[in-house]
This record gives structure tokens, sequence and C-alpha cells, in this order.
């Protein structure tokens, strides 16, 4: 009887139900199109900083910087190089020094390697790796010898009239000076599944094994070995101590940096550096992406000085046409769908009461014969659901037909993720930046658009439907409820 009624009072107003059923088709449609481009570009802005970030990582744990302490090393602060009176080589007139030195990025402090032991007995934490990054710097000088003239230049004083020191790099008593610098970035051989080094591909070579702790070998960003003139088996210097070189190795995505110029053992890096037992980041990956805020949290209560992000915090980073989409996605995407969704259940309330005025002597009439306010309302209810079921279903057949155009025409978007490069800082590949700066590099990649169809999109769309329609049933159904036997007999008379 239900069903038998049901049907016939919908197929009586075919065009009460087709416009309730476009408006919920429409609302559902633009939800699913934004629910599955959001996805789409969050997983562009996951590959683009996958390069520097790692392959299947969550979460980074780093220190939080504390302001330099003068001349203090590896703080952060300038880069000094400091020469005694008996160092360097004099031939022919002219002293030649050299230096170099391993530390911490500007602006990076080390902490202490306990913390990932912390990290990794957190709930949920699937996998956790350290690194220590470091730049390497080597300065090169050459000036005359002046300490046959007690400092002063032979001849006397120039701006005296003197005759200007003979010797030296030009001949003529002027000085030379360079500065060379590279990162250096050391990690454990043995962690693959996390971390920078997992989120680029071998090229030639071989990468670290587990069998390379203690060992003075590296693996080289194809870059910058090419820039280096550097191959598999040469030699680089790290520190005054030559190092193997084993491997190379490039960025996952076309036009995308890798995470350091020169990789090598976490133990080795520590020796050389002076920092032992000291890392600069910690890589989290969580067993579940549903994990991810807890873990972040606890991370945060067991480590309250350092700093934890995730890919969301780190979104903000990316720039160009990606981040104008995630913009637009998050700001109108969202609100419009909001809005048509909104205006579509208004539609569908409206409608309902309107028919339910319309319909006053029958159902005047049917709780005249018998039939309970509870019956009158579960049949509006249910006429409401299947309209908003209908709409539901054209919904999600125009919300995948939008999601398989935008597919098919795949939209490419450029994307920018700035990264601290110390190389560009200390005047090496890339140039720009002071003496003893990290430079901020932009590293561009063009991503194709693709917009995936997961169930949880379409459960929503039902869901959506399913509130619709109960919605407006529930309204229309307590306004039914609401009118008299007499009402209907008296629009009889």
């Amino acid at each position: 009887m239900f069903v038998t009624y049901l049907l016939r009072e919908l197929a009586g107003r075919r065009k009460q139900t087709a416009i309730v059923a476009i408006g919920m088709a429409l609302a559902i449609a633009l939800v699913i199109i934004v629910n599955a481009v959001s996805s789409g570009v969050q997983s562009a802005q996951s590959s683009v900083l996958a390069s520097v970030y790692g392959v299947g990582t969550d979460i980074t744990v780093s220190q939080t910087p504390a302001a330099p302490t003068e001349g203090e090393a590896g703080a952060g602060g300038p880069a000094n190089f400091d020469f005694g009176a008996d160092d360097g080589a004099t031939t022919d007139g002219t002293t030649t020094v050299s230096q170099s030195r391993l530390s911490v990025d500007r602006g990076t402090t080390a902490f202490d390697a306990t913390a990932l032991d912390t990290v990794s007995g957190i709930d949920n934490v699937s996998a956790a790796a350290a690194t220590l990054s470091l730049s390497n710097t080597t300065f090169d000088g050459a000036l005359p010898d002046f300490s046959a003239t007690g400092g002063m230049p032979t001849g006397g004083d120039a701006a005296a009239g003197g005759t200007p020191p003979s010797g030296g790099p030009d001949g003529a008593g002027g000085s030379s000076f360079s500065v060379d610098s590279f990162t250096v970035l050391g990690l454990d051989p043995a962690d693959e599944a996390v971390g920078p080094l997992s989120a680029v591909s071998l090229t030639d070579g071989r990468s670290l094994e587990s069998t390379d702790v203690g060992s003075n070998v590296a693996v080289l960003d194809a870059s910058y070995a090419t820039t280096a003139e550097l191959v598999v088996g040469d030699t680089v210097t790290i520190a005054g101590t030559d190092f193997t070189v084993v491997g190379l190795v490039t960025a996952s995505s076309s036009d995308a940096a890798t995470a350091s110029n020169v990789y090598i053992p976490l133990d080795v890096a520590q020796t050389l550096s002076g920092l032992t037992d000291q890392v600069t980041d910690i890589y989290v990956q969580a067993a579940s992406s549903t994990d991810i805020e807890q873990i972040q949290a606890d991370v945060e209560t067991a480590l309250p000085d350092a700093t934890v992000q995730t890919q969301s915090d780190l979104a903000s980073s990316v720039s160009g046409s990606l981040s104008s989409a995630s913009d637009l996605v998050k700001n109108l995407g969202l609100w419009l769908s909001l809005i048509v969704l909104a205006a579509a259940f208004l539609i569908a309330i409206l409608f309902t009461i309107s028919g339910v005025t319309r319909r006053t002597r029958e159902f005047g009439t049917l709780k005249a014969i018998g039939w309970s306010n509870g019956r009158i309302v579960r049949q509006v209810a249910g006429e409401s659901l299947v309209q908003g079921l209908i709409g539901g279903v054209v919904g999600i057949a125009v919300g995948l037909i939008g999601i398989l155009v935008i597919n098919l025409v795949a939209p490419t978007l450029t994307a920018g993720a700035a990264t601290t490069d110390a190389a560009a800082g200390m005047g090496g590949p890339g140039g720009g930046g002071g003496f003893g700066q990290a430079a901020v590099q932009a590293t561009t990649s063009d991503i194709v658009l693709q917009v995936p169809v997961t169930l949880s999109v379409i459960l929503i769309a039902v869901g959506l439907a399913v509130l619709g329609g109960l919605l407006a049933g529930a309204i229309g159904g307590w306004r039914a409820s609401r009118l008299s036997p007499s009402e209907a007999l008296r629009s009889i008379a």
C-alpha cells in the first residue's frame, strides 16, 4: 500500500519531482567535482614536496632555531675562517692558505639523536629516520708574504709613494680568495623507506647500503656531479677527507631538485662535523593517514622544543598555478558547493511544503478515514526521499562525467617549492646570496592534474541525497500532520 501510493503520487507530480531532483543533482555533482579536484590538488602538492620531503614521509621533526652565539660554530652564525701566523705554505713570495669546515646549515639547529627513539616509540609510527643536514665550505686564499717587511709592503707605505710589493698571485703583490660550498646530508644507509633519499632515482652506480656505515663513500646529486665534473669512482673532498663517489641520483619528478648535493653515512657526517650523536631532522611515516594528527600531537608533547610539520603544513610553500588552484578549491569551490547545496535543500523543502499545501483535501481526507499523523509523515518523507535519491543518482552521474572530462583535458599546472640552498649562499653552483648565508632556491615543475574518484566522495553524495530528502520530507510531513479533517471537509463543501 505504501509503495503503491508513493509511486502514484510521484508519477502525478512529475514537474515537482523533476525540479527537486535536478536541483539536488546539480548540487551533488558540484560537491563531487570540488572534492575530487581538491584531492587531485593535494596529491599534486605532495608530489612537488616529495623530492625534498621524502616519499612516504608524513611528518618531519626539527629543532626550533635558537639565536646564534657570537663566534659559535654550527649554531647558524657566520662562517668564520681563522688562520694562525704559521698557517699556509709560502712559495715565491706568495702564501697559500686553505681551510674546510663542515657545519649545520644557517638557520638550522642540531639536537640529540635520542629524539629518534622517542619518535619511533610513539603509537602508529610505522617508520622513522634521522638525518644531519650540513654545508661543506672550503676557503682558499693566496696573498703576498709581508713577513720580511714587518707586515708592510716592500718599499714602505704605498700611500707615501713607496714601491708596491713584488710577487703575489698576480705578480704585483695582490691577493686572491675563493669560497666553494656544497650541501651534505648524513643519513643512516639502512633507512630506505622514508626520508629524502627515498625520493630520488638512481642514475648510475649504487645507492648507500647498510654495509656503508662508517665508510667514506658518497652518493651525489647528478646535476651537482655534472657541475663539479665528477663521476662514479671519482673522489670528493668533505672537511678535508676524501670520499669515493659510489652513485649518482636525480629527483624522481622532472625539473625538481634533490634534498642535497652529497649524501654520506650519518655516523661519518657526525664525526667530521664534530656533532656526535646529533641530528637536524627526523622523517616520520604514519601507519595510516588518519593517524597523522595524533602522531603530530604526541610528538609535540614528547618533544616540546621541536618543530613538527606535516605535508599539509608545508603545502603553503608550493607556489605557481598549483597554489592558485588550491586556493580556488579551498575558497571559491568549497563555499560555492555549500551555497548550491543549501539552495538545493531549500528548494526541496519549499516545493515539499507547497505540495503539502495543495494536498490539504487529500491529507485531511486520509486523516478522516483513519490515517495517523505518523503514517502521513512517513508518506511525505518517503516521497521526498525518493526525489532526493533520484537527484543523487543523476548528480553522481554528472559528477563522474565532470571528473572524466577534467582527466581527459589533463590541465597542466606549474608548481614551485622553495628550498634552502646553502651552496647558492656560499658562492657554489647557482650563485647569489652573501657569504655565510643560505639562499632560497625555487625549484619548479609541471604537474598534470589528475582528479581521482574515491569511494568516500560517492558515499558523501549518497549521504547528501538522503539528507536532503529526509530534511524536506520531515518538514513537509510535519506540516501535513498538522492538518485537521475539518479543513478537508470544508474544502469539499
